[in-house]
């Protein structure tokens, strides 16, 4: 009887060390490409879970070089043509080889009032898009402060788990159900890490698709 409490002390422990290990593994692995980031990105945004730079908004200068778009943007949603049209082209689930047509489409309809038109176009593609670049952002902010969440519930647990096997007596009854939970919350874990990578290039989507429709509203301008 002794020995096999010994026995069972020991595969304890064992179980502790490689949980315990997993746990520092795993938790290295979700911020370590974060941590390549700039450190004062990272000190002003603990919560990014991305490797890359956290950027909120649409860089408009960058692909845009018509007048300023002030009073399109106050605008754009009164024309309800323009407002379906903006919709549908901020839709991913529209093809971009169909969203330029569908540009060329508008630009040939537009008439004498062309280049007015299109820009009150460009104004709402941006402004939709931007918008949700910003949520998307938000969201992984979010999500990066979940993953956080999570890791220190796992430490929390780790050091319950180790705290029931140095009780004398051990029990081991008591070990067991700590360290399931522990493996519970370790695979939940390593679950959410497996999406990062997925989730931190919604961003980029965003910014590359819009890029794409600048670029065609600003050829059917000319």
């Amino acid at each position: 009887m002794r020995h096999y409490s010994a026995s069972r002390s020991c595969d304890v422990r064992s179980d502790l060390m490689i949980l315990r290990s997993l746990l520092v593994a795993l938790i290295s692995l979700i911020f370590a490409d974060a941590a390549t980031a700039q450190a004062l990105q990272q000190q002003s945004q603990p919560d990014w879970p991305c490797r890359q730079v956290r950027v909120p908004e649409l860089a408009v200068a960058g692909v845009w070089t018509g007048p300023p778009l002030d009073d399109a943007m106050k605008h754009w949603r009164d024309d309800q043509t323009i407002a379906d049209l903006v919709s549908r082209l901020s839709q991913r689930r529209t093809p971009i080889d169909e969203a330029e047509r569908l540009v060329a489409q508008f630009a040939q309809s537009a008439g004498d009032k062309r280049k007015e038109r299109l820009m009150t176009l460009f104004a709402g593609v941006y402004e939709r898009m931007n918008d949700e670049r910003h949520e998307v952002v938000n969201g992984l902010d979010r999500f990066g402060r979940r993953l956080k969440d999570m890791a220190e519930k796992a430490r929390e647990e780790t050091q319950t788990l180790r705290d029931l096997q140095d009780q004398k007596p051990p029990d081991p009854e008591a070990i067991k159900k700590a360290s399931e939970a522990l493996q519970w919350r370790l695979r939940l874990f390593e679950e959410q890490r497996r999406m990062v990578g997925y989730v931190c290039e919604s961003p980029a989507l965003i910014e590359q698709r819009f890029g794409a429709l600048a670029r065609a509203i600003e050829q059917a301008m000319e």
